[in-house]
């Protein structure tokens, strides 16, 4: 047991020193630190551009005054003033930089405002979208004079309709518990998902390295390969943990100041508060099932092959279940309680995601969720027996190698030890 663990502590402390944990933990932290403040960092690099300043050509000679009018209101960065040149002119300005563009105010075949806006280039969609909604106001306007609508009658008259939302079940969500559940489901599916492909394709290939550099020879004679698979799994299971760790503390950290304005621009979608422990306990049980999984299905698999590139080839059916159970997890997430779901969530391959998902979104008897463990903890006891066999034969299958016809000769070597 002792040359076990120094197996795994090997395994482990050579992983986190490499430059590719290192650069890619850092570079996900940073990344996170960026999409959590990029307004803060766009703010920051343009703070000392200017409003964008327009021409107004009014061909209406009347939808001039209201535009600005709506334009100030608006507070959009934009200024305008009511020009009597001719386009020609207009445009040389633009071109050399006097203006930003202009634009063209007329009306159209029911007499509502249109406007043509002429810019170096239409690649800063933020002002036609910021014109667009100001012209919607004068158009809005123009037709309440039109039909006498007071303002706050137009107003009441595109408020959104209320639909109260009632769950006759016991025990039901709310609808702010919902919110927060599929935001919680949302972020693990991501987070099992590149975590199970990255961690499962290092432990293939960390197998299929050390047979190529004949390591696997000077291993075996001293420790058996069975206790080698599993030294690895609990080994890069360490790494994978320690990487989740220092990316969601480097992550929380990065968007704690700004929590409670993305809590409410995201609708509680991000708050987690009402969530109970049990949902982040089966989250953990499920992220840890699923790794063990697939890692073991890797394991055995790398086993097979001394080449890297051969490792990859030979694992991509298993990355084609990954992705099929986070699709299906992502369209589980807008109608979780369907039959397809219900039935996925017990396939041992889609469990860990699916499962949870359910878990998370609704109220299922405790027996569905104790089954689903069960049939997982039965899944990953046989594929690592089986798994056991086919690592100790196929560690000493050497020579090009992609083909699922090595399983055989791989059960039949681990007879012969």
């Amino acid at each position: 047991m002792n040359k076990f663990w120094i197996m795994v502590a090997h395994t482990y402390f050579r992983k986190i020193k490499t430059k590719s944990f290192i650069i890619t933990t850092l570079l996900t932290v940073l990344i996170l630190y960026g999409l959590s403040n990029i307004t803060t960092i766009i703010d920051t690099f343009s703070k000392d551009d200017g409003p964008k300043t327009f021409a107004v050509l009014d061909q209406t000679e009347n939808l001039y005054p209201v535009f600005e009018r709506n334009l100030d209101s608006s507070k959009v960065p934009i200024e305008v003033e009511k020009s009597t040149a001719s386009e020609s002119e207009l445009k040389k300005q633009v071109i050399e930089e006097e203006l930003d563009g202009f634009i063209i105010l007329a009306l159209d075949g029911n007499q509502f405002p249109t406007a043509t806006v002429k810019t170096l280039s239409i690649t800063n969609q933020e002002v036609f979208t910021q014109i667009e909604q100001v012209l919607q106001q004068t158009k809005l306007g123009i037709g309440k004079e039109r039909l006498g609508i007071e303002s706050n009658e137009l107003t009441q008259l595109f408020q959104p309709v209320e639909v109260n939302k009632v769950a006759l079940e016991n025990n039901a969500k709310s609808e702010e518990e919902l919110n927060q559940a599929r935001g919680l489901v949302y972020v693990l599916l991501f987070v099992i998902y590149f975590s199970v492909i990255f961690y499962a394709s290092m432990i293939a290939t960390e197998v299929a390295t050390e047979k190529s550099s004949r390591v696997m020879e000077i291993l075996i004679s001293s420790v058996s390969p069975v206790k080698q698979m599993f030294a690895k799994l609990i080994g890069i299971g360490l790494v994978s943990i320690t990487q989740m760790v220092i990316i969601l503390v480097g992550g929380y950290l990065s968007v704690r100041s700004q929590f409670e304005n993305l809590n409410t621009l995201t609708g509680g979608f991000l708050g987690f508060t009402e969530l109970p422990l049990s949902t982040f306990i089966y989250a953990g049980i499920y992220f840890l099932l699923g790794y063990f999984l697939f890692a073991t299905l890797a394991a055995f698999l790398g086993s097979l092959v001394s080449r890297i590139e051969d490792a990859q080839q030979l694992i991509s059916p298993m990355i084609f279940l990954i992705i099929g159970a986070f699709m299906i997890a992502m369209f589980g997430l807008s109608n979780p309680d369907t039959t397809f779901i219900t039935i996925s969530s017990y396939i041992p391959f889609f469990t860990p995601m699916i499962m949870f998902l359910r878990v998370g979104m609704l109220n299922i008897p405790s027996w569905e969720i104790g089954l689903s463990i069960a049939l997982l903890l039965a899944s990953i006891t046989l594929l690592a027996i089986f798994g056991a066999r086919v690592y100790k034969g196929g560690v000493l299958i050497y020579g090009k190698s992609s083909s699922f016809k090595d399983l055989k000769r791989a059960l039949m070597m681990s007879k012969d030890k």
